[in-house]
């Protein structure tokens, strides 16, 4: 559940940002009338990301040989979503704004469709990340408390976004970013492990004895090991950041009060 918990929030988190600039940019330049590409495009992400992490884990389910390519495939999508929020982070308003510049200035229907296009590409791409990495989690974990995490880390991912829209510099985004990147690194390197461990279940690492090394990764896969380290990807990087933002707004009350 953790580990959902945290996926969702990330990814989320990103989506519910890209589609809350993007709203708020058409409206502030008058194109109202384009936020229907916005929704559209967002319930086409969404629905196409989810048909997608069900074929995942349907695959991923076959075989050890399969559980262990998606788990492999989930911490690449995992590094590359981290260097490219590192990269792009602070520049993401940006980015969006421009895009949507160029869009919006297309005449009729094909702004609609342009719109439409770009939130599908952007918002599909965090969902896309997102399905592979949940479909690599699915076989060790209960559906209803996958679902029960999935949903808390979309709900808090999107009190974070409804947040930054509307209190701004309140909430540090580029700290949240750079905090969180080591953590999902973390959880990275967890699922390589996972793709070993797997692997070696089907007897299919050459050179070394898969029997032995697939009970020495059992804790650190789907035991005690795995469960405590999926709370502490959870509650480090939380507890972090809140102690960062309560010192932060401390030092700005105590800076207008001097």
């Amino acid at each position: 559940m953790f580990e959902t918990l945290l996926v969702t929030f990330r990814e989320g988190l990103e989506a519910f940002l890209m589609v809350a600039i993007a709203t708020l940019y058409l409206r502030k330049t008058g194109h109202q009338a384009l936020l229907g590409g916005v929704r559209a495009g967002l319930a086409v992400s969404v629905a196409g990301s989810a048909a997608l992490g069900v074929a995942l884990a349907d695959i991923g389910a076959t075989s050890p040989k399969w559980e262990g390519i998606l788990a492999w495939v989930a911490a690449a999508a995992v590094v590359w979503c981290v260097v490219h929020v590192l990269k792009m982070g602070k520049h993401m308003g940006t980015e969006i704004s421009a895009k949507l510049g160029d869009a919006s200035v297309l005449d009729g229907s094909r702004a609609w469709w342009a719109v439409f296009g770009f939130t599908v590409f952007m918002v599909g791409r965090e969902g896309i990340e997102t399905a592979a990495m949940l479909a690599s989690l699915s076989r060790n974990a209960e559906l209803q408390h996958m679902a029960v995490g999935g949903a808390m880390g979309l709900v808090v991912a999107a009190s974070v976004a409804w947040a930054w829209v509307k209190f701004g510099r309140e909430v540090n985004l580029s700290r949240f970013f750079n905090v969180t990147a080591v953590f999902m690194l973390a959880f990275a390197a967890m699922l390589v492990l996972k793709g070993f461990h797997e692997f070696t279940e089907g007897g299919l690492v050459p050179g070394v004895d898969n029997a032995y090394w697939h009970l020495a990764t059992e804790d650190w896969v789907e035991g005690r090991y795995a469960q405590i380290g999926s709370v502490l990807l959870v509650l480090a990087p939380t507890l972090w950041l809140v102690a960062a933002q309560w010192r932060e707004s401390r030092s700005r009350r105590e800076g207008r009060l001097a």
